[in-house]
């Protein structure tokens, strides 16, 4: 039975073009979608045998409270607006390509007389006087260009307070990479052709470029500039180089992008082929994850996410050359999705010309859309046989440790400090073998007197901290799942606009908050494996820390490197678990290793990290830091005007006040903190002479 609220507004739907958006019972934006006509296709979802096969339909239309739609004048306006609504509410049921981050791309910053070529994310791109390049499938890709380009083209990579406060050429320059017009007088002709060709080379005008370069180079040669032709020569020979690794695909010079996709069951790949003058450029890849949509509304999210932020950083006229090389005049797609009219129009107004999306019938274009498919298959089938490695190693070290579940999250620990000094503890996070490094963590050891050798205190400490948050953060979790049970069974459903129920307050473990606001209890969840980094000994500690808080069912090892070759290479690493008296051995290569090397490698360079940032932050503290009610801009103010320390202690109470931003509660916290001014010493009066006598 669906909701009055529902059935009455699917009486009044208007058969106009806009967007919809499906709401749970709690008021959460659940799905997103666009329609030509909102009555039509809001009406369909409701329909008794209705031919829509979304594997999700069902469990949507059991749990639907709500919708809400948004009328607007044409398919653009409401592929343009589909767009922005899931990117804002981030609906469960819609398709997502990636978690948090917009695709890199490449900036020129024109609006500086000495532009540079930047990566930025294609969220913070925008009408702003730059050229942007992209969007590129991976931040690999984007910085292997950037490098290329930086290698080869003599463009400046400092920042703009660099360029305007250096006094001496740097690095760059020394080894001919850029002019370095921080210092010298360089020809800002010669350099905005630089940056032309950048642009071209990016762009895929290769035979423009070279033909251009040519020239150049032999210009440079008659007037007996050798070195300025030798740049020239590099560059066309990475031009070059560049072509060697592009594949002819088509006889035609049309830029376009070809789609591809490979799909089982909910799990899905898209490979996207970069065709530019004809040559095979680059092919990028995406997972999508819960793909429980049909073939049809895959593509149409694709193309939507992937090409949203192009429209949006142009427009008809400032951004239709900065978009060139992102929106193509031709992309091709293996089925046509539901308003993909409404999609080119709205690519063609931020490319600023014609963007048709077509799938293809028969002839060389049909043969780019099966090599796209055959691209996507391919790394399917090398991620899922990557996958299947991991899960089948987590099922190996599960066997040789005896752990009663699979370890897909490993923590381990280190200790990590200085001479006795500086003591820092780190927690890292392995999760599926790969760096988990939202949930790694530093603690600063405080109630322990540390000295060399004494690392066990110091560990116990850290350990007794991070297991009592776990602790605390299971017993919430506990606590909301009962909670969460206990209003189910007696139907404890508010009605739209009101208060949900009270529950207990959060424990400590819980304030963590997370991206989107709400409290977090998972981020301090203990892992399926704990590892400290030593032997036996710190294995006892890290036994008594977790016991000593109730955890004996945490499993703990230890992992020690006990055989070293001459070169201090780790031939044996050895495993000691608890209750047993022999530890296991494992060398260097083992599979079984892999996880737990590489936890405590990332733990001990993770310590050191935290040790050295402390220990700098401890060689530049002022004895100001420590004064409460002075803050940062009070202590530049007393630093400007009287220089030191001693110097603010030994002034008056009339010469601090005279500072511009200090008042009379500050000079009282100064006092307190740094003492008062000693009184000037009275000078002796001097002996009567015989005659004064």
């Amino acid at each position: 039975m669906l909701p009055d609220v529902v059935t009455e507004k699917l009486k009044s739907l208007p058969p106009a073009p806009g967007c919809y958006l499906f709401k749970d019972k709690k008021g959460e934006v659940v799905y997103v979608g666009k329609a030509k006509s909102l009555r039509s296709r809001v009406r369909s979802y409701f329909q008794e045998g209705s031919s829509d096969n979304r594997y999700f339909i069902p469990v949507l239309l059991k749990t639907i409270g709500d919708f809400d739609t948004i009328v607007v004048v044409s398919e653009k306006e409401a592929a343009i607006l589909e767009n922005q609504l899931i990117k804002e509410h981030r609906p469960r049921y819609n398709v997502k390509l990636r978690d948090d981050k917009d695709y890199l791309c490449l900036r020129i910053g024109m609006e500086h007389p000495w532009p540079r070529l930047t990566p930025v994310r294609g969220r913070t791109m925008k009408k702003d006087g730059g050229r942007y390049f992209g969007p590129y499938h991976s931040a690999t890709a984007a910085r292997r260009t950037l490098h290329l380009i930086n290698k080869h083209f003599q463009l400046r990579t400092c920042s703009d307070s660099e360029l305007e406060n250096r006094r001496r050429p740097c690095l760059q320059y020394q080894i001919k990479r850029c002019p370095a017009p921080c210092v010298y007088e360089v020809d800002p002709n010669w350099y905005a052709s630089q940056v032309r060709a950048v642009a071209m080379f990016i762009e895929g005008r290769h035979d423009e470029l070279s033909d251009e370069l040519e020239s150049q180079m032999s210009d440079a040669a008659k007037t007996m500039r050798f070195e300025l032709a030798a740049v020239y020569r590099d560059q066309l020979r990475a031009i070059e180089s560049v072509r060697e690794s592009q594949r002819v695909v088509s006889i035609d010079q049309v830029d376009r992008d070809v789609i591809g996709f490979h799909r089982e069951g909910d799990l899905a790949e898209i490979a996207l082929l970069h065709v530019r003058g004809g040559k095979l450029q680059d092919v990028g890849t995406y997972s999508v994850k819960q793909a429980e949509v049909p073939d049809e509304e895959l593509v149409a999210a694709f193309l939507g996410q992937h090409y949203g932020d192009v429209a949006g950083a142009g427009g008809g006229d400032a951004g239709a050359s900065d978009v060139a090389s992102r929106a193509p005049s031709e992309i091709l797609v293996p089925v046509l999705p539901e308003g993909h009219a409404g999609i080119a129009e709205w690519l063609s107004d931020g490319k600023g010309s014609k963007v048709t999306i077509a799938k293809p019938q028969r002839g060389a274009r049909v043969r780019l859309l099966a090599m796209a498919a055959d691209n996507a298959k391919h790394a399917f089938l090398e991620k899922k046989r990557t996958n299947d490695d991991v899960e089948e190693r987590l099922k190996k070290l599960q066997e040789i440790l005896r752990l009663p579940t699979l370890p897909r999250r490993i923590e381990c620990c280190d200790i990590s400090h200085l001479g006795g000094a500086d003591t820092v503890g780190a927690i890292v996070a392995v999760k599926d073998g790969a760096p988990d490094k939202k949930h790694y963590r530093t603690f600063h050891v405080k109630n322990v007197q540390h000295t060399a050798g004494d690392d066990y205190n110091a560990m116990y400490e850290v350990l007794a901290r991070r297991f009592r948050r776990g602790r605390e953060a299971r017993d919430a979790l506990a606590e909301k799942a009962v909670i969460d049970e206990a209003s189910s069974e007696m139907n404890l459903v508010p009605p739209p606009g009101a208060a949900s129920p009270r529950r207990p307050p959060p424990n400590r473990a819980a304030s963590r908050r997370s991206g989107g606001g709400e409290e977090d209890e998972s981020y301090w969840e203990l892992p399926d494996l704990f590892v400290v980094d030593g032997g036996r000994g710190q294995l006892g500690v890290a036994l008594a820390a977790a016991h000593d808080l109730g955890l004996h069912d945490l499993p703990i090892v230890s992992l020690a490197k006990e055989k070293e070759n001459v070169l201090g290479e780790t031939l044996v690493d050895r495993v000691y678990l608890p209750g047993q008296k022999n530890p296991i051995a494992l060398r260097t290569h083992s599979s079984s290793l892999f996880f737990l090397a590489r936890a405590r490698d990332e733990a001990h360079r993770f310590s050191n990290r935290a040790r050295e940032k402390l220990g700098k932050k401890k060689r530049f503290k002022s004895a100001l830091d420590d004064i409460r009610g002075i803050g940062p801009a009070t202590r530049k103010a007393l630093l400007d005007a009287l220089g030191t320390v001693n110097a603010i202690r030994d002034a008056d109470d009339a010469t601090l006040l005279a500072i511009s931003g200090v008042s009379k509660r500050q000079v009282a916290a100064l006092r307190a903190g740094l003492g008062h001014p000693e009184p000037p010493a009275i000078p002796e009066a001097p002996a009567p002479t015989l005659e004064q006598s």
